[in-house]
């Protein structure tokens, strides 16, 4: 083995993160790693590439051990990382960038003739014919990503990591990119393949490494490992089923439509997506990591912009071109990651949880206290939000009441639809269920709400219906009385009948 990752463990304040996790790729070998977020993956390939190191484990490179203090050991050791976030310098020309850090020299000066011939050698592997001495800020993502994956062949890397690589590109330079995977994998160069379209990783992919949870469940050649049974290790059955809390008699075709979706679309990450949300409904959004579910609801905040397609609120059509548009319209948004965009953790949980509806709070400048404090003390007490007082940090909270507090700062600009992005992430089993029942009562109530969820538990137990995505497409919608895990698996492995 080229690479081999044995017993890996890693630990974030007393939070495991890696939890003997193992990775083992061959010279010549593609090697798919997938998982659904906080599996373990980029911590695993963080060890790897020297930006973490690791508790405890094995890590053994060419067949020597490895434990590169630095990204820049393990580059020179022959590993080259591609990440999602593309790591360019803007203002650069095209072969500075490829040859950044490493430029050609003569007589001590840097090479420009060499080192532009050499980045337009590279980049004809890769079909690209572009001015190497443009900065790279004048071309579109796409180019710029493929910049970036000729800059780490370049470096004759011997194992290349390569991070949601696809996700800028289009089918022509998807296809360009997996011939040079090939050609690669001919000269022996191993790659390591972190992806989430299914057809992609069973077209270029020998075999997969399945994490979850902060380890390896399963390790398998893709041609011996059905979609299906793929996405069962991913999703996995962690989670004891929680109380059925929806009415499978439920009439929801008599209630009128507060959101519906009509051939959406927007970039690459969301293609062609169609659903509706009733009211007094909760309508579930599921699909693997990267189908399309957060960027959707961005579009439908505001957040992004909205390129195809048609959204409507009630009977009027709408294109929000910001969240505050959409607030105005009687729209919330609990967003997938609190901690980065919900709470703002040094500020008290009075602050936090009436700063949407600040606007109305305030006049001249001046925010209206008593409305304020009686606004808090309604929402602690009808949400049961444990806390000392209206006044203490919001960082102080358990993450089940600091999500209590985020549901209740939309609550309180009395919304006609709530969308919540995982709404029960890194709460304990207690909690998840306390949410899960809040929002079908709020529901019962006549709230329309759009869930999207990773755990297939939840939408079982609280969905009306469930829309499944795949690859920024609307592939199912299955109703209350057809819902089941198999289901829902099924519309994510594109095994729809």
């Amino acid at each position: 083995m080229l690479l081999s990752m044995q017993g890996v463990c890693k630990s974030f304040g007393g939070i495991a993160a890696l939890r003997s996790a193992s990775l083992d790729v061959a010279a010549g070998e593609t090697m798919a790693l997938v998982g659904q977020n906080g599996a373990g993956k980029s911590t695993l390939i963080k060890i790897l590439t020297g930006a973490y190191q690791r508790d405890e484990g094995a890590v053994l490179f060419d067949g020597r051990e490895a434990a590169f203090a630095a990204p820049a050991e393990s580059q020179a050791a022959g590993i080259a990382t591609i990440y999602q976030e593309i790591n360019l310098a803007p203002q650069r020309s095209v072969a500075e960038n490829i040859y950044l850090c490493r430029e050609p020299r003569r007589f001590g000066l840097v090479d420009r003739k060499a080192m532009r011939a050499g980045a337009r050698r590279v980049l004809e592997t890769f079909k690209l014919d572009i001015d190497v001495d443009l900065p790279v800020s004048r071309f579109n993502s796409a180019t710029r990503q493929m910049v970036s994956i000729a800059r780490a062949v370049a470096q004759d890397a011997r194992l290349l990591i390569m991070d949601e690589p696809t996700s800028s590109l289009d089918e022509r330079e998807v296809a360009i990119l997996f011939e040079t995977i090939r050609t690669l994998k001919k000269n022996g160069v191993a790659v390591i393949f972190i992806g989430h379209r299914l057809d992609e990783l069973y077209a270029i992919c020998d075999r997969v490494t399945i994490m979850r949870d902060g380890q390896t469940v399963a390790v398998d050649a893709m041609e011996r490992i059905p979609k299906m049974e793929l996405v069962r290790h991913m999703l996995g059955r962690e989670l004891a089923a929680f109380e059925a809390l929806a009415d499978s008699q439920a009439n929801l075709a008599e209630r009128p439509a507060r959101l519906t979706l009509d051939g959406v679309g927007a970039g690459l990450r969301v293609r062609d997506v169609s659903f509706s949300v009733r009211e007094g409904e909760i309508c579930g959004l599921a699909g693997l990591l990267g189908s399309g579910r957060t960027e959707t609801a961005r579009i439908v905040f505001g957040v992004d912009r909205l390129e195809r397609g048609s959204i409507r609120i009630a009977d009027a059509g709408r294109a929000y071109g910001e969240p505050a548009e959409a607030i105005a319209d009687g729209i919330g948004l609990v967003s997938e990651d609190r901690k980065v965009d919900g709470i703002v953790p040094d500020m008290s949980i009075r602050e936090n949880m009436t700063l949407a509806l600040l606007p109305r709070l305030t006049k001249a400048g001046i925010v209206d206290r008593a409305r304020q404090k009686a606004i808090v003390e309604k929402f602690i007490k009808a949400l049961a939000i444990k806390c000392a007082s209206p006044d203490q940090p919001i960082k102080e909270l358990s993450g089940g009441n600091q999500q209590k507090v985020l549901l209740a700062r939309w609550l309180a600009t009395d919304p006609r639809l709530l969308i919540v992005d995982e709404p029960t992430r890194g709460i304990d089993i207690g909690a998840k269920t306390e949410i899960l029942k809040l929002l079908r009562r709020l529901a019962d109530e006549g709230l329309s709400v759009l869930m999207i969820s990773s755990e297939l538990e939840e939408l079982l137990a609280a969905a009306d219906r469930v829309t499944v995505l795949s690859d920024g497409h609307s592939v199912a919608t299955v109703p209350r009385r057809e819902l089941s895990e198999h289901a829902l698996m099924a519309a994510m492995a594109h095994q729809v009948d």
